[in-house]
């Protein structure tokens, strides 16, 4: 049977752990300190809640900590990790205070914010929602399909909950900011709960169309010609526009302030027991990212999650994220970003920072007979920089 806090206990399994961190040299964790990337600060939001400020969390265990410095170095891009504790509230991060571009993520304070609404009575799961052609959005969007020109669709908020968390519908999370008053109404509710360092900012149609160098038109809706627009424009425009998307991300969010709020969500503290619960049913039955952070998990671990993934331009993708709450067999849970403000490292490197952050947090959790899984993790990202540079 597992025990609970394994790495504590044994001396020898905390050992094992902590040769993992002789993997990467010391010039590695300068290079991860010096190559954060400078970014806007998000502008701050409600005071939190007494409660909430005057817990004071443990500091993080240092083996864990270093750890972590050790896979974001080996990456040799900037990224953002943060490993929060639900139960123990302790955040281990590497550049968890930056500011990175959440791009889908964002979704989740929609969504949490919906909830609050129909806790409040303002909204109703079975509450009919009409979407017409006016409705569309960008990129990912199946629900666009079944609108009509001559017939609107009628739904539910309920079904727009489902579709922009399990399948990341960008009209349905559209449609669900405008029921809600828009972007402000979404940020002025994670105010009111004393939650700060999440931006929303507005719907993914006007987000995306603005860091693309575009403004944004009804005909925009249909995939094809808003990709049109978009590649008849000087690169000049939309090197321009994407600059400031990444200075100033309207979405952008911190990691650390992430896995505190996915933590507090855990707890039971930011909803009513019945919408708590269904919105970790639905992370739980997010289809995106499958390669992310779930595939680094070992058998027995589960994860509730939300992905996001931005646009590619010259060769670099934007806003490649994954956060949610990991799991263990024994019900001890984590939550966990990995965010990538702008990266150049083909996909498959991505993938595997993103699994062997998951897949080390397992095994510093579990037993010292994953010490050397997890070593061999750290190990495969990347090489690590060249002293002599």
């Amino acid at each position: 049977m597992r025990r609970r806090g394994l790495w504590r206990r044994r001396p020898r399994a905390a050992a094992a752990f902590g040769a993992l961190l002789l993997v990467a040299s010391a010039g590695a964790v300068g290079w991860v300190i010096a190559g954060r990337g400078a970014s806007s600060p998000l502008a701050p939001a409600a005071t939190p809640r007494p409660t909430q400020a005057a817990f004071h969390a443990p500091p993080a265990p240092q083996d864990l900590q270093e750890a972590l410095e050790k896979l974001a170095a080996r990456y040799r891009e900037p990224v953002g990790i943060a490993v929060t504790d639900v139960s123990q509230r302790w955040t281990a991060q590497v550049a968890g205070e930056e500011v990175f571009p959440q791009q889908s993520v964002s979704k989740l304070w929609v969504a949490l914010s919906a909830l609050s609404a129909i806790d409040r009575g303002a909204l109703s799961l079975q509450q009919k929602v009409v979407l017409t052609s006016d409705d569309r959005s960008v990129f990912y969007q199946p629900l666009a399909a079944r609108i009509r020109a001559s017939r609107p669709y009628e739904t539910t908020v309920d079904d727009l909950l489902r579709r922009a968390l399990t399948e990341s519908d960008n009209a349905a999370n559209d449609k669900l900011i405008r029921e809600l008053g828009g972007g402000q109404a979404v940020t002025r509710t994670l105010a009111e709960k004393g939650l700060d360092g999440l931006g929303v900012g507005e719907t993914e149609r006007d987000m995306q169309t603005r860091a693309a160098g575009l403004t944004w038109k009804p005909d925009y809706g249909v995939t094809w010609i808003w990709k049109s627009a978009r590649e008849q424009l000087p690169d000049s425009v939309r090197d321009r526009a994407l600059a400031e998307y990444l200075a100033h991300p309207p979405d952008g969010a911190r990691p650390a302030a992430i896995t505190r709020t996915l933590a507090a969500l855990k707890r039971g503290e930011l909803l009513s027991p019945a919408s708590t619960q269904l919105m970790l049913e639905l992370m739980a039955e997010c289809r995106t990212g499958s390669s992310r952070l779930r595939a680094g998990l070992p058998r027995g671990w589960s994860i509730a999650h939300k992905t996001g993934t931005g646009p590619d331009w010259k060769g670099a993708s934007i806003g490649i994220n994954d956060v949610g709450l990991v799991t263990g067999p024994d019900g001890k849970t984590f939550a966990v970003a990995v965010m990538m403000r702008e990266t150049r490292k083909p996909v498959p490197e991505r993938l595997r920072l993103m699994q062997a952050v998951s897949r080390t947090l397992a095994a510093w959790w579990t037993s010292e007979g994953h010490a050397e899984e997890a070593r061999q993790q750290i190990a495969s990202i990347g090489t690590p920089p060249d002293a002599a540079r």
